[in-house]
């Protein structure tokens, strides 16, 4: 792994290796799944999610502490964003990847309430 053919230093792929860290989570994909859809609130996003503020707040937090989201005060709400539109490409080629793989994998890759029975 190299940026324009140079080797990366252990600290570099340090930080590569943190980042796919923070995208290891199904949960957090799906918090960043909804959020490439434009800035939402907590509320938002709990209602979407269909789980706990608490739970929602946990890894919003930790992809915010990670530099992968921003967040704003508006009020008394919380608004969050991508941080990084790199996110959004890197999802791209990753979807795009795995459909390549075959039928199989797009129907694991449709929300459970589109999925053919």
């Amino acid at each position: 792994m190299s940026h324009h053919g140079l080797p990366m230093s252990d600290r570099a792929l340090e930080m590569i290796a943190q980042r796919f860290k923070l995208l290891s989570e199904p949960t957090r994909l799906r918090l960043l799944q909804l959020l490439m859809g434009g800035e939402k609130s907590v509320n938002e996003l709990v209602r979407a999610m269909n789980t706990t503020q608490a739970n929602v707040s946990k890894h919003l937090t930790i992809l915010a502490n990670g530099g992968l989201l921003s967040r704003r005060k508006v009020g008394a709400s919380t608004l969050y964003s991508i941080a990084d539109p790199s996110l959004v490409t890197m999802c791209d080629l990753v979807c795009h990847s795995l459909q390549e793989r075959g039928e199989e994998v797009i129907e694991l890759l449709r929300p459970e309430d589109r999925r053919e029975e």
